[in-house]
Formats: C-alpha cells, structure tokens, sequence
C-alpha cells in the first residue's frame, strides 16, 4: 500500500502541480476541495498532465469549518497544506484574508497532530519574511527573517501569511512536535498553467500580453516557478533535514519591464507595453484605487532572498524566472487565456 498523502487546495495552481508531482512519485493523494462538485475537473485535469489517477481521492474541507478535518487526515503519513486565500485586489475588511490563513492553518495542523500524520509541510509565502523592513536594506531575505506587522506598508495580505505561519510554528512548540513541520516561503509563483483557470500570479503576465496595462509601475516581482515550489514541498516531505526548518524561494527579482521586455522579445506580435511609469504617477494613482496603494511602498524596491536551503533540498538550481515567465505566457496561449 503507497503512503497516503493530504493535501488541501487541490484545485489550486500550486495544490495541481503537488497533487501531480506527488502522483508520479507513486503516493496516493487525498485532496481536499471546498466543493466535492470540483472533483471531475481536478481528476481530468492532472490525466491530461500525465498522472494515475487511479491513486487520487477527494474529500470536503472548509477552511473556516471543524467539519471533517480530523477524518481527512486519518490515515495519512503526511499532510500537504497549501489552501489559503490568495488575492490580487485587497479587500476592504483585513478578515476576509487573515481569518480563513490562520483559521485553515490551526484546523490542518491540529488534524494532523491528533492523527499522529508524520510530517506537514506548509505553503507560507516571502510575505511572511520579507517586508516591513528598513527600505535601505540589500542584504537577501534569509529563513530567519520574519515580515514585521509594525513596519511601514505591510498589507493585508502580508500580515494573514505571517500570523497563518506564526500560528503554525505555535501549534508545533506547543505539542513538541516542531521537527515535523516543514515550510515553503515562495515569492511569486509563476509557470506552466495546468488547465484554464489563470490563478492569480498569471493574472500578471495575462495583462501584459492583452495590453490592459497601459504603462509599467516600477514595481519588482519576485520568481519562482512553480514545479520547483512543488517539488520542494514534495521534498520537505520526506527529507530528515527539512523538519523545523523554512525554505525561502525565489529564483530573480525582476521589474515590470524588464518582464515585458522578455515577452515583447517572444511574442512580438502582441501589444505588450514597453513605457515605464513615473513614480509620481503611480503615486497619484494610487490616491485612486486600494490595491495600487497598498503596493506603492514596493516602487523601485527590489527584494532578494536567499534560496540556498531550497537549492541544497533539490540537489540543484532553481529554474530561471524568464523562463518560468514564458512558461506561463505559452500556457495562456494555448488555453486561449491571452
């Protein structure tokens, strides 16, 4: 009988790509969806990428709901979290992000303590470490860094993956089981799209090739592509050394442009801005709409982290991030996305 793995977020872009890497690595994956009426789309999906599906499994979890987590989690050797809310556009109540990342943390975990799962292993996010910090650092972020809530600028966002995170490692200590919780610290997670759903981070490079962005802010992104995040976490699964431990990735920073200068360079024939917008536009736009103003303190901030824990956990490099940007261009393309 192969190990049982559970993973929560299955439909996601990050939960499809474990579910698959998990599934050609011969475990059987219970994935947890919020509505079983997913289950087909998920199930031919990851057939179509090449998985047995014959080793997959779905049961119904809610992140902001006790029901079912603790029989979801029995049985299984190791419990895979990555459900949580991911947003683009911020939203007005700080709770509609913070309460379903903490909330869903505390259930999994819990779940997964009271079954005695052997090791978690949880998607956090660069959120948790890299912001709030003094503006003039350039040192990378490393896995000792943590985001201070009290810094300036901190959104919404960064705060539910840092108390989602916090929460985590609390529940660890507190049941003496620290080493058995394993964490992955992405930046912006780009690459191969697994169906016609863009997710969130493809939103991006899904504006560019349209050309709904009329001008580019000076606002740096962070990269990684996503079968490396998934096969991290597929990893820290398994590995002595990844328990108690968090795995910052991010493979380069790049800016707006320097990401529409790439997909100009490839696709040519589309209208993807080239012009840089001022700063003080940017401002004065902002003044406008939230979510420009909750990112205005990024401009011209080009955050590094270090990614050495990740690279010594694959055994090699992580792929370039021009490529995992045209990795999702192409994916968008074909599913007719852009």
């Amino acid at each position: 009988m192969t190990d049982r793995v559970l993973l929560t977020g299955i439909s996601g872009f990050l939960g499809g790509h474990v579910a698959l890497q998990l599934l050609n690595a011969g475990y059987t994956v219970r994935g947890s969806l919020r509505n079983l009426g997913k289950a087909d789309k998920v199930r031919d999906t990851l057939a179509k990428s090449g998985a047995d599906i014959s080793r997959l499994e779905f049961v119904a979890l809610d992140l902001m709901d006790d029901a079912g987590w603790r029989e979801a989690a029995e049985g299984c050797r190791y419990v895979q979290h990555t459900a949580s809310p991911f947003v683009l556009e911020i939203p007005e109540d700080k709770m509609e992000l913070i309460g379903p990342a903490v909330e869903g943390t505390t259930r999994a975990l819990n779940a997964a303590n009271a079954t005695g799962v052997e090791r978690i292993v949880l998607t956090s996010s660069m959120a948790a470490i890299a912001y709030g910090h003094d503006k003039t650092r350039t040192a990378p972020f490393t896995a000792d860094d943590w985001t201070d809530l009290n810094g300036r600028g901190v959104n919404f966002y960064q705060e539910s993956k840092t108390l989602a995170e916090r929460r985590a490692w609390e529940i660890m200590e507190q049941a003496g089981r620290r080493e058995a919780l394993a964490v992955i610290n992405p930046s912006g997670i780009f690459g191969p799209l697994l169906d016609e759903d863009p997710g969130t981070s493809a939103i991006l490079i899904q504006r560019l090739l349209n050309g709904s962005v009329p001008a580019l802010p000076r606002i740096p992104i962070t990269i990684v592509d996503v079968r490396d995040v998934a096969a991290a976490h597929v990893a820290a699964m398994t590995a002595p050394e990844a328990g108690g431990r968090r795995f910052p990735m991010g493979e380069q920073t790049l800016f707006f442009k320097q990401v529409a200068d790439r997909l100009a360079e490839r696709y040519p024939q589309k209208r993807i801005p080239r012009r840089q917008m001022p700063d003080w536009a940017v401002r004065l736009y902002g003044l406008f709409d939230r979510d420009v103003r909750g990112n205005l303190g990024e401009l011209g901030l080009a955050k590094q982290l270090d990614s050495t824990g990740a690279v010594a956990l694959l055994g090699r490099k992580l792929t370039p991030a021009q490529e995992a940007i045209l990795a999702t261009a192409e994916t968008l393309l074909a599913h007719k996305l852009a």
